[in-house]
């Protein structure tokens, strides 16, 4: 038996972009003192023969022999506080980089910084993906970034900050899906509601945010929201910052 949190229920890997893997896993964790099961995503995005991990969800044995052929994972990305339970398995496995951004802990309390080869992510310095660019929210109570990829027309890849879940998916227990439909969860271009009540982000975040140009979204909640995402959004920060 290995270090690492088990493995749990995942989907195959849909390539939803050129180069830009998709996997809908599930989640079991411990939020504001109640249990939750709900689902996640990990994006991989490949850049020559490298793969680069975001939002990691730890595959079955076949589900790394399938990653496998893609490429070589070079790089594990951590966007923000409430992800990395499966970051450290890729890291450990593949001797890959480990990003973070300043101030991001581990699910055991421990710092990123303590971890194995560890990157600080920050807007002005260098990204493991060669056409990316880092948004970083500067108002929050917890260190939490968006990846801008410059393909297809600006893909975001995010993590709790924004989601796109449509409806409860087989990784939902009852309880959970009765739950989160009452906390509204179950929102098309949304933010994270929980992120919301922890993060406590300002309006100017998002204001910011809107200076950026994107057509898409892969976030680690939800489906992946084509086309749409930068007037889907926009209405999004509008309805509940006003900005």
């Amino acid at each position: 038996m290995d270090q690492f949190p088990e493995v749990l229920a995942h989907g195959a890997i849909e390539e939803v972009f050129p180069d830009i893997f998709f996997v809908r896993g599930a989640m079991e964790t411990v939020l504001q003192g109640m249990d939750w099961q709900f689902s996640r995503n990990m994006t991989v995005v490949r850049d020559a023969e490298r793969l680069i991990i975001i939002n990691s969800v730890r595959l079955s044995d076949d589900g790394l022999a399938e990653l496998d052929k893609l490429g070589r994972v070079t790089d594990v990305v951590r966007l923000g506080c409430l992800h990395g339970r499966d970051d450290q398995f890729y890291v450990d496995r593949y001797n890959a980089d480990y990003w973070a951004l300043p101030g991001v802990g581990q699910e055991d309390g421990s710092k990123a910084s303590d971890q194995k080869a560890v990157r600080t992510l920050t807007e002005d310095g260098a990204l493991p993906i060669s056409d990316a660019s880092l948004f970083q929210f500067r108002t929050t109570q917890m260190p939490e970034g968006i990846l801008r990829i410059d393909r297809a027309g600006g893909i975001l890849i995010a993590c709790d900050a924004l989601q796109n879940w449509l409806a409860p998916d087989e990784y939902f227990s009852d309880a959970s899906r009765e739950l989160m439909q009452q906390m509204e969860f179950f929102t098309p271009a949304n933010l994270g509601p929980v992120w919301l009540q922890a993060a406590t982000p300002a309006g100017e975040d998002f204001a910011r945010l809107k200076a950026l140009s994107f057509r898409h979204a892969l976030c680690g909640h939800g489906d992946p929201l084509h086309d749409t995402a930068y007037e889907d959004y926009h209405a999004t920060f509008n309805r509940i910052f006003g900005v």
